[in-house]
């Protein structure tokens, strides 16, 4: 593993080279999706805005996962490169877009459902980063062929242990494609449907990858990051029945017009 790239008295963080890598894949894919849409919206600054963002929320989320650590050492953990908690990442980068919706006249839910693709390949490329630094966001030890160990990554190990960022990307491009051929304009589903699928793919995904990672358990046996994609889920098909109940009202009022109209 290679957590930095010296270049004379200069190193650059291999975490910052792919992140920046997640962001170049999800500005393409939101282009591609703004695109067959026909939306005048500029792609790179609203995932440039959303990629900040999500890291500052990323690393507040971390950091207060532990206050007590926080509290001893605040300069350590706010300023350390390693750790930083998907979740803090989604919520403040949902909020980001939503206000983003607002500036390029979007509504809401039709600019979360337009980056939703987007968001799950930045996120999958964005974990090859963990891999690359060795951040300690690999899983438990392992005896199958693939198993890797990272003795000079910034959290150490020498087992040999499950390569969980390759899984994950794995996981996030089967996630994009599904979204992507759902998400278009030739069959449009009801405005916050590809959200909500987006909400119960990446928390399924995320719940099951936590059973052999190396997070704390902290209630009925699940991690932290378990438990919020409980909620993730349960949002996610409680946004899907909005969807489609919305859906079908004003379906149901246009067909009420029609009708008074031919009467």
């Amino acid at each position: 593993m290679y957590p930095f790239i010296h270049i004379g008295r200069f190193s650059i963080g291999t975490f910052g080279i792919m992140l920046w890598l997640a962001a170049v894949a999800a500005c393409w894919i939101l282009h591609r999706n703004f695109r067959r849409w026909h939306i005048d919206a500029d792609a790179i600054s609203i995932v440039a805005v959303s990629t900040v963002a999500g890291v500052i929320g990323s690393k507040l989320w971390h950091v207060l996962e532990t206050p007590g650590a926080l509290m001893a050492h605040p300069a350590d953990l706010l300023f350390d490169r390693a750790g930083f908690a998907w979740y803090g990442g989604l919520v403040v980068g949902i909020l980001t877009l939503l206000w983003q919706a607002r500036v390029y006249k979007l509504g809401s839910l039709r600019m979360l459902d337009l980056a939703s693709p987007a968001a799950a390949i930045g996120y999958g490329v964005g974990r090859l980063g963990c891999l690359v630094s060795g951040d300690g966001d690999y899983g438990i030890p392992t005896k199958l062929p693939w198993g890797m160990s990272f003795p000079h990554g910034l959290v150490p190990t020498y087992q040999r242990v499950h390569p969980t960022p390759i899984y994950e990307l794995l996981g996030a491009i089967a996630i994009t494609w599904i979204l992507w051929r759902r998400g278009g304009p030739e069959r449009p589903k009801p405005i916050g449907q590809i959200t909500g699928e987006y909400l119960i793919l990446t928390g399924i995904a995320r719940f099951l990858v936590e059973f052999i990672r190396i997070n704390p358990r902290i209630l009925w046996g699940m991690t932290n990051a378990q438990l919020a994609s409980l909620g993730a889920i349960v949002f996610g098909f409680g946004l899907i029945m909005l969807a489609r109940a919305r859906a079908g009202a004003r379906a149901g009022k246009a067909e009420q017009r029609t009708a008074a109209a031919h009467s």
